[in-house]
């Protein structure tokens, strides 16, 4: 059993009990119902992008308690939150009027070349070509302009619940395998892709065409499933009102400006800045801005930085006592308990690991990317879009684990059969 402090068990267990509580967010909203005095405690604690950033904070008041100021501080300043505000910057510009307009565009597009219904055609279009279109967006992008999509398409009209989640649960497992055709797009490639010197090339042949088939494979099977569910909603992806082109076409470029510099914060967030002055002053052609969705979703990802920044005591030494065929396995399900990215990234720390280990934990990694709301960074984007549309406004972990599965595991057929 490897050694561990007392900080070190006690922000486990503090993590285990942020994992828990993503499973009681319903609970915590019902109580705001019955106890109406204390209705904004009990939603902000039924907020699942709170949960995390809510144990975070308990860990640090212990942290400060038991290690002094100097330690807890020392602490913050060493975690990267590089992660979290780039998520922040471009779901606020992804999720704006032009860029969907565009996007909805080049869907209409293609569905004209499907022999199927509109509103059918448009809903394999999404699940297929955005998530994608991830691999060169990036991945938190892909899942906010699929995500609002999907919110115009399906989730305003009435249909059922076991729809929603069934979508809910191929949208993320597509995104998450859906940005393994670059080698920069996807947070649990990004964390190893420099360091084990994979390309494009590389990322393509090992994971890019099966990915590719997966995401197909689980478009496809969702819509043929309620296909007469879909149908019946009678209506395709809307294009909505026509915007100036070079408004669009400075949105584009402040969106491509927030990808290419993903590494830099102060360049991006200062693009932010610009381009925040600039929907102001062409507010006649926006919707408004996902401020508070993104802002929720930034704030979820920073919990989960300063959570587990103290897990790698026990998940190393896990990964590492595994064969390559247990620990896609075994990355599979452990990312759906810890973020995707986090258990790339501490393979990449350690030296001298076989190509085909390096593969496999990838490939689990991205596997199990939509088994849970905390499994990939950019879930809790497309979560904060759609959650509203469910029961009670929460989407329930186990009806999201439902409707993963079987896309999960189209992924695991994909990855070790093809």
């Amino acid at each position: 059993m490897p050694a561990f402090t007392t900080l070190q068990l006690l922000a486990a267990v503090l993590f285990a009990l942020a994992v828990l509580h993503t499973f009681c967010t319903r609970f915590f909203e019902r109580l705001a119902h019955r106890q109406p005095k204390h209705a904004g405690a009990w939603h902000l604690l039924g907020e699942v992008e709170v949960v995390f950033g809510f144990w975070a904070l308990l860990l640090m008041v212990c942290m400060f308690a038991l290690s002094g100021s100097a330690e807890a501080t020392k602490y913050l300043d060493t975690r990267n939150f590089t992660e979290p505000m780039f998520v922040f910057a471009v779901m606020v510009i992804a999720g704006t009027r032009p860029i969907l307009l565009l996007a909805g565009r080049l869907v209409a597009l293609a569905t004209r070349a499907l022999p199927l219904p509109g509103a059918l055609a448009s809903y394999v279009l999404v699940l297929i070509i955005v998530p994608l279109l991830g691999s060169f967006i990036t991945e938190p992008a892909a899942m906010t302009l699929a995500a609002l999509m999907l919110r115009d398409l399906l989730f305003d009209k009435a249909v059922s619940a076991r729809l929603k989640y069934a979508t809910l649960g191929v949208l993320f497992v597509n995104v998450s395998i859906g940005g393994t055709l670059t080698h920069f797009a996807a947070p649990p490639v990004l964390m190893v892709a420099s360091t084990w010197n994979w390309d494009f090339a590389f990322m393509l042949t090992h994971f890019g065409w099966r990915s590719a088939t997966a995401v197909a494979v689980n478009a496809v099977g969702a819509a043929l499933l309620f296909r007469r569910e879909i149908v019946a909603q009678g209506a395709a992806a809307k294009t909505g009102e026509s915007v100036p082109f070079l408004v669009t076409l400075t949105h584009l470029g402040f969106l491509a400006g927030v990808v290419v510099f993903a590494h830099h914060p102060p360049i991006f967030m200062g693009l932010l800045l610009f381009f925040l002055g600039f929907a102001t002053a062409y507010e006649r052609h926006q919707n408004p801005l996902i401020l508070r969705e993104a802002l929720l979703v930034a704030f979820f990802l920073a919990g989960l930085v300063v959570l587990g920044g103290l897990q790698s005591w026990w998940l190393e030494p896990l990964l590492l006592g595994m064969s390559p065929k247990a620990v896609y396995y075994g990355a599979t399900a452990l990312t759906a308990i810890t973020d995707n990215a986090a258990l790339t990234y501490l393979a990449s720390l350690v030296p001298g690991l076989d190509p085909e280990f390096k593969v496999a934990i990838v490939a689990g990694a991205v596997t199990g990317g939509g088994l849970t709301v905390i499994a990939n960074a950019p879930n809790p984007a497309g979560l904060a879009i759609l959650r509203n549309h469910f029961d009670d406004q929460t989407v329930h972990p186990l009806g999201l684990l439902a409707g993963a599965l079987a896309p999960t595991l189209v992924a695991i057929a994909a990855f070790r059969l093809l």
